[in-house]
């Protein structure tokens, strides 16, 4: 697997200190668009902190003006893998798309599945398939100055990497209907207004550090109880509350630690940080 800290990527910078990645888009000059590469190289990336226990919180966010304009036009353009080795069988062809479209879904479904959360700092645009990405993370703070678009309408397709399932779970449904049918822009008050986002900032610069110094006050708790904390808010979104509460006996019944308890209470009676052992990597094969 690649090791993020050492690999160059086409689309993003990758920095990881204080137990937080920042993962970093950095192609300000196209937008940020979502080129093929990004594609490849974003689970590759997130994978990598996350099965590696890398860190213990990623933020993620951009460069230039807008934070992404979705889909690079490219990809939708030919030569790309939905267009590749198709044949005269149509109903072949579909059953290759909707494999197509599972893994591009599965791009931004890491973020959700990651151990650890997923902090994004949104300025300026946050289109298509940028919200289908934004809408995988956490916690969304933005700056003044960003809006969000839901850009499939206007081109003519509907949104199909994670808008909807993920969207109507944290903002009310009509507003999910009256953008996708309409594809307006919403500008960051309402977007904070209607829970979207959970704070808005004058600058991107105000945005970013503070979404990093959520990040550094999370990974300074202890990382299985951050982790448990993601895995059953997950778990309650998508199922009902007697199965959550069903499975977070379980969960605790194998996984909670006095001994963790016991260093949170030591540390705020000594008045330091309290020290605990990172996640384990994932084992992958034998």
């Amino acid at each position: 697997m690649t090791d993020v800290t050492t690999a160059d990527f086409s689309c993003f910078a990758v920095i990881i200190e204080d137990g937080v990645a920042h993962i970093q888009l950095k192609r300000p000059e196209a937008m940020n668009s979502m080129s093929r590469e990004f594609w490849n190289e974003l689970p590759v990336i997130v994978k990598d902190i996350d099965h590696n226990a890398r860190a213990r919180c990623i933020v993620i966010s951009s460069t230039g003006k807008h934070f992404s304009a979705g889909m690079d036009l490219a990809v939708f353009g030919g030569g790309g893998s939905t267009s590749a080795n198709q044949v005269s069988d149509r109903h072949l062809n579909a059953e290759q798309q909707r494999h197509h479209i599972a893994w591009l879904q599965d791009c931004f479904g890491c973020l959700d599945d990651a151990r650890i959360p997923v902090i994004v700092a949104i300025q300026g645009g946050c289109i298509g398939g940028a919200v289908d990405m934004t809408s995988a993370c956490d916690i969304r703070y933005a700056s003044a100055d960003a809006f969000f678009c839901i850009q499939e309408i206007n081109i003519g397709m509907t949104a199909d990497v994670g808008t909807f399932p993920r969207l109507c779970k944290i903002i009310p449904e009509g507003w999910v209907r009256e953008m996708a049918y309409t594809g307006r822009r919403m500008g960051a008050q309402k977007a904070k207004e209607i829970g979207w986002v959970n704070e808005v900032f004058e600058t991107q610069e105000q945005c970013v550090a503070h979404a990093l110094s959520t990040a550094r006050e999370i990974a300074g708790k202890a990382p299985l109880a951050v982790t448990g904390s993601k895995v059953m808010i997950n778990y309650a979104r998508d199922h009902t509350i007697k199965d959550g509460l069903d499975y977070i006996a379980v969960w605790q019944t194998g996984m909670f630690s006095g001994a963790h308890m016991g260093e949170a209470f030591t540390a705020k009676a000594e008045k330091r940080d309290a020290q605990f052992q990172d996640l384990q990597p994932l084992k992958h094969g034998m």
